[in-house]
């Protein structure tokens, strides 16, 4: 049985970070009731490209969830809200800060009706300081946070990573900071606010960079494939494309060497350790460059892999995803969408010996569960009715 069985959890998220992370949650045994606009429902139902229907964005990020169309402007809709929160453990919300209050569905509000709920909100900068109220997606953060500055080349321009690196990380601190307030909460028994920030989260990554700049005063520049601390760790060409090598530590600077024979190299004062070979690295560069540009990338990878040296190509999205490596690691499943259809997506990363995530509910048509869950809500308000 997955872990978070019996966990209830109210999902009024939309497009990437809160739905990565209830989907997460939904994953290891949540019982995640996503709520929709009754119209169009979340954002990304109508973000191309589409198949049979459905956007393969949506696709993605909502799998082992309910779906529940409420108006949350009307009285029906927001008192079944309402019940919903009261005999929930977490709900998640990525409106803008303030959005809730309006609707009387903030923070302070909602610890009146259940006061043992982790309430988790994400937004573009959090809910304190002077750009709280500002938006946030992801190319935005990307730029703000300096993350930009250091993704390129040196004669180009900044560039975004990309895929929406700060929407799957706020997303995923999202879900450790629900699972620590839980916890506390099992000491406590009261809930409390999970605030998370794309910009916060994202800004946690440049710690590297950070401390060169707090130390030095002069932050790092784009280094494109480079490695502004090790080399060689970077990409080196070959006859049919490039390689990736990750040349980490001494002794994998002297298995390098045994692969592509140059025990010259290893023992060169001018290479024979990284602070050496920092200090010389374009001549090393160049130097390897002349006596790999014969190697295909097979060759080449073969014989770096037989020296345990850390190697790839750089490879398309497609060949990746076709790796044997992650179907033996069930990081591509098929969950079935109806009797005529499969929905192949992305596995869960976490991997639990005893009690694995189970990804077998494909992602909800829009309302698709409102019957089931209004009914049960009305059953539960006629139990209780009966014992008061």
């Amino acid at each position: 049985m997955p872990p978070l069985t019996g966990l209830r959890v109210i999902d009024l998220t939309r497009v990437l970070a809160g739905p990565y992370c209830t989907m997460m949650l939904g994953d290891m045994g949540a019982d995640v009731i996503k709520i929709e606009e009754p119209t169009h429902g979340d954002d990304t139902r109508d973000w191309a490209p589409h198949r049979d229907g459905w956007s393969t964005f949506f696709l993605g990020l909502n799998r082992s969830k309910k779906s529940l169309t409420l108006d949350l402007k009307s009285t029906a809709g927001a008192s079944t809200l309402r019940q919903l929160i009261s005999e929930a453990d977490v709900l998640v919300e990525n409106f803008r800060p303030g959005s809730l209050k309006k609707l009387c569905f903030d923070y302070d509000a909602v610890t009146s009706l259940n006061s043992r709920l982790i309430y988790c909100s994400i937004t573009g900068y959090g809910q304190t300081g002077p750009k709280k109220d500002l938006p946030g997606y992801d190319a935005v953060i990307q730029a703000e946070s300096g993350l930009m500055d250091v993704t390129g080349f040196p004669d180009g321009p900044a560039t975004r990573v990309g895929v929406a690196i700060t929407d799957y990380l706020a997303g995923l601190y999202a879900m450790n900071g629900i699972l620590l307030a839980l916890r506390e909460r099992d000491k406590s028994g009261q809930g409390q606010h999970v605030d998370i920030g794309l910009l916060d989260s994202l800004t946690s990554t440049l710690a590297l960079p950070a401390l060169v700049y707090f130390n030095t005063g002069k932050a790092p520049g784009r280094e494109g494939n480079q490695h502004h601390a090790l080399t060689p760790y970077e990409t080196i060409p070959v006859s049919d494309g490039i390689v990736v090598v990750a040349v980490g530590n001494p002794h994998l600077w002297a298995q390098f060497c045994n692969a592509i024979v140059a025990t010259d190299l290893e023992h060169d004062p001018l290479y024979r350790t990284n602070t050496n070979r920092m200090e010389n690295r374009d001549a090393l560069i160049r130097e390897l460059t002349h006596r790999l540009r014969s190697y295909t990338k097979h060759e080449l990878i073969v014989r770096l892999r037989a020296n345990n040296v850390p190697c790839t190509e750089v490879r398309t999205i497609s060949e990746a995803l076709e790796d044997p490596q992650l179907q033996a690691r069930r990081m591509v499943v098929d969950i079935p969408q109806d009797q005529l259809r499969m929905v192949r997506t992305l596995g869960n990363p976490i991997k639990l010996s005893r009690t694995p995530a189970v990804i077998d509910r494909p992602p909800p048509a829009l309302g698709e569960h409102n019957d089931e869950i209004l009914t049960a809500l009305r059953n539960s308000a006629s139990s209780n009715r009966k014992k008061t």
